[in-house]
């Protein structure tokens, strides 16, 4: 089978196409604000405007026609509602047109479910994190259940605040981790775990009192960054000494960081646990999209035109998992 997967949460105008374990085509157009942090509308803008090449360069790449396609699929949610809608549109359009079934998935699933299948793991404990999204997760009993989540805001969205607030361009995540190599001076920073529970405003508030107070960004990054991907890795580990879990898989735009890959490793290692992360897959990409579509679909999940309506607030673990 065929899926073409648009995805369209936020920043980025993905569109991937996968023959059944293949991936044949991975296209992303992405939005970099000239200043401050992502506009909706202005990011809605940026999809609506480079949709269509997005998808002519995908369908070029693939060599498909599109009228060899089975499925359509798209973001549904969680993410910016213009954004989504945007996405959405786009791929019922084009459903419509060439009478292709449509099908609308879970983000935060399609990050799980490619970096389940390039691992190769059958049921790992997952720590998502990205922009807007920081989850400790495990199938159980049909559901993706959560163990373990921000209170407050997102990893990402952290350290693109904190980024915003040292004169960073967006986004600041691989700036910071560049800067906080050359760090030398641990600066405390608060510690916030309740659990397996986590809070990042205190750390992003205090760092950027620490750097308005004269500390060097380099060191303020690294004690950022540090502090932080502790608190991500205790949880973690707290999870997966609680459910005995032997693969541990780290995904999500944040999961790029080597610095957060190397603490989760050296945990993972120490409890004889397996660790992977799906290289070149962890940021936000239309062939997670299609991956998962293909899955629902083969499992006989199928869905009415009204029924992909958006979802901006899809929890992960509202999704009824029989695949």
């Amino acid at each position: 089978m065929i899926c073409i997967g648009f995805e369209g949460t936020a920043h980025t105008m993905g569109v991937g196409i996968v023959k059944d374990k293949e991936f044949l085509a991975d296209v992303k157009k992405i939005y970099s604000p000239a200043d401050g942090g992502i506009h909706p509308r202005d990011a809605a803008q940026y999809l609506a405007q480079n949709v269509k090449p997005a998808l002519d360069e995908a369908l070029e790449k693939s060599k498909i026609d599109i009228k060899k396609v089975d499925l359509i699929a798209f973001s549904q949610g969680p993410g910016m509602g213009p954004c989504l809608r945007t996405a959405a549109t786009a791929a019922r359009t084009l459903a419509l047109y060439h009478k292709i079934p449509i099908i609308g998935v879970n983000h935060c699933i399609a990050h799980i479910e490619i970096a389940r299948q390039l691992s190769g793991f059958k049921n790992p404990l997952v720590l998502y994190v990205s922009g807007g999204n920081t989850q400790i997760l495990k199938l159980k009993e049909g559901r993706y259940r959560i163990f373990g989540e921000t209170l407050d805001i997102g990893i990402g969205n952290m350290l693109d605040k904190f980024g915003r607030d040292t004169g960073m361009k967006h986004p600041a995540g691989p700036k910071i981790e560049e800067f906080a190599r050359k760090g030398k001076k641990y600066i405390e920073l608060p510690y916030v775990v309740k659990g397996t529970d986590l809070s990042f405003s205190g750390p992003l508030t205090n760092a950027v009192n620490k750097f308005r107070e004269g500390e060097t960004l380099e060191d303020v990054c690294y004690s950022l960054q540090e502090t932080t991907f502790a608190m991500l890795t205790e949880v973690t580990e707290r999870a997966l000494a609680h459910l005995k879990a032997k693969e541990v898989l780290l995904t999500g735009g944040v999961g790029n960081n080597k610095r957060l890959q190397e603490m989760l490793k050296d945990m993972c290692d120490e409890h004889g646990a397996k660790f992977d992360v799906p290289k070149g897959y962890c940021g936000d990409n239309g062939v997670m999209i299609a991956v998962l579509g293909l899955l629902m679909h083969k499992a006989g999940i199928k869905q009415k035109l009204e029924e992909t309506a958006v979802k901006q607030k899809f929890r992960t673990d509202d999704v009824e998992v029989v695949w």
